[in-house]
């Protein structure tokens, strides 16, 4: 299957950053609240919450209940689990 040019820039976009991929790949599959995501993925929970609204600007992770404060739950959007399938 060939990927079209929007895939391709974004599959680079989130390859360029170390932090992106892994929180990427901590989701795939999963649904999980940032500190889980951190534990996962080795990275700071501060650094988790700028990450994931950077992948929510690209549409590649959801929040699922966006209305609370604490415990949010995060997931791949169709488009993100079509990019973690193509990570490295």
């Amino acid at each position: 299957m060939e990927l079209s040019d929007e895939m391709l820039t974004e599959i680079s976009y989130v390859n360029i950053s170390k932090y992106r991929t892994k929180v990427m790949k901590s989701l795939d599959g999963e649904v999980l609240i940032p500190t889980q995501i951190a534990k996962n993925s080795g990275i700071r929970t501060n650094h988790i919450s700028k990450v994931l609204a950077e992948l929510k600007a690209h549409e590649l992770v959801e929040c699922i209940n966006p209305e609370v404060r604490k415990g949010r739950l995060y997931r791949l959007t169709d488009k993100g689990e079509e990019i973690v399938g193509n990570l490295e």
